[in-house]
């Protein structure tokens, strides 16, 4: 503590930052480490494990993806989902049949749920007069609001399984701020072993990538920028996207991007599908030096916050994930450049991407009711809730994430055509014991 605070001194003396992040020398060069610059001068760690396997043909599923997206002045989102459903061994109603298409409606920015209804300006039915009353007069007409912006949205998405023998398959992980690519060593070593080509970089300022001294290198768009860069670099047929916490922006700006390219999104931790925005009133904002006096408390805190329990377990996790382990300058610029404001409702909205939704319990940065929200607004949505779980599930419970995320990789829908001459009995459908999913186009009534 008391070194900390020597050198927060010397930082706000010198206006030098007391400690750099800068590129390190693999020291397992043959577990897939490389360097990749993506900008002059400005480079990045990324793990690359690429396994020998045959290449296998595969069978796909063409699902219609039909939406129109509706935005008014008051703030109120309706979404009209016109096109197929997947079948009821994913997104399974009461009674096991294919969900009709229908309409979710909610507020923008907002949390709260809303009663559903196709109509967006609804009128109450007439009360009907009882005898000896005069019939009331009719309620004066309310001229149809007109609709801010519309979104039409009518494609089709092949869904298939992918599985690590399929050549044309490649797996990205994305960190967030504060982690490394070694915060996914489970899960990279995991499917590696299993086959699939898996690829990992350390953001900038993170792990072993290059810390630049400039603010502007660690804006959301600047960010996005390397990520593409990897991405276009690594891509194959098939890409499946796995981002955590702020990583979840980043897959999300890829999947827009590349619709063609990314087959399915896991979002682990993620949070609503809100517009990104620094806040003026965070701890972050403070000056680098005093951040890099107070780096043990945010270091306790990461810690208190992120994990389920603080045990020396956990401690040890935290260490061997190079997790939270970047510069003050770099962690009050990465906070300070989160601004991306086209990543609203809307934007979300518009992927038509299977996306996984995996959220611990006990996360205390992320509140629960952020990714029900999340899992309401997307196409193809199913949300896992792992109780044991917080921030840092991935580390924390790997054999169940790892579990989970394979069976997601696995799973393609089956859009078959419902058997009418099944009784109720025989039409119902369990939900595996494994993935437990949200249904998410339904009407919100309650």
């Amino acid at each position: 503590m008391l070194t900390s605070i020597t050198e927060g001194i010397l930082c706000c003396l010198t206006g030098k930052a007391a400690s750099l992040v800068l590129p390190l020398e693999s020291t397992q060069p043959s577990d897939g480490f490389e360097f990749v610059e993506v900008k002059p001068g400005r480079v990045l760690r990324v793990r690359h494990i690429v396994p020998e396997r045959q290449p296998v043909v595969t069978e796909d599923s063409s699902v219609h993806c039909k939406r129109k997206i509706t935005v008014y002045r008051n703030g109120q989102l309706v979404i009209e989902n016109l096109g197929d459903v997947l079948h009821s061994e994913i997104l399974q109603c009461q009674d096991g049949d294919l969900e009709p298409c229908s309409t979710v409606e909610v507020e923008l920015a907002d949390y709260k749920e809303m009663p559903s209804s196709p109509d967006p300006n609804p009128v109450p039915p007439p009360v009907p007069p009882t005898l000896g009353e005069q019939k009331p007069a009719p309620p004066p007409r309310r001229r149809r609001r007109k609709p801010k912006r519309t979104v039409l949205i009518d494609s089709k998405r092949v869904i298939s399984s992918c599985k690590g023998t399929h050549s044309d398959v490649a797996l990205f992980f994305v960190h967030g701020v504060g982690g490394s690519l070694d915060i996914w060593g489970s899960q990279l070593d995991f499917f590696s072993r299993l086959g699939y080509e898996v690829i990992a970089p350390d953001l900038a300022g993170h792990g072993a990538s290059t810390a630049p001294q400039i603010a502007a290198a660690y804006t959301f768009y600047a960010l996005a920028e390397d990520l593409r860069a990897i991405f276009k670099r690594y891509a194959r047929k098939r890409n499946i996207l796995i981002g955590h916490s702020y990583g979840v922006s980043f897959c999300t700006f890829l999947a827009h991007e590349y619709p063609d390219l990314v087959h399915k999104v896991v979002m682990i931790n993620g949070g609503g599908p809100t517009a990104l925005e620094p806040s003026l009133c965070s701890i972050f904002q403070l000056p680098s030096c005093v951040l890099h006096c107070l780096s043990p408390c945010l270091a306790w805190s990461f810690l208190k916050a992120g994990f389920a329990r603080q045990g020396a377990k956990e401690k040890q996790l935290l260490k061997q994930g190079n997790a939270f382990n970047v510069s003050p300058f770099v962690l009050r610029a990465m906070m300070s450049g989160q601004y991306w404001p086209e990543g609203d409702e809307v934007y979300h909205a518009e992927l038509t991407v299977p996306i996984l939704l995996v959220h611990g319990m006990c996360d205390k940065f992320v509140p629960m009711d952020e990714d029900q929200r999340m899992a309401e607004i997307l196409l193809f949505a199913f949300l896992k809730v792992i109780e044991e779980g917080s921030h840092m599930v991935m580390m924390e419970c790997p054999d169940t994430v790892n579990t989970l995320l394979h069976e997601f990789f696995l799973w393609e829908p089956d859009m078959s055509k419902k058997d009418s001459s099944k009784t109720d009995t025989e039409k119902t459908v369990a939900l595996s014991d494994t993935l437990h999913t949200l249904k998410i186009n339904r009407s919100m009534d309650k």
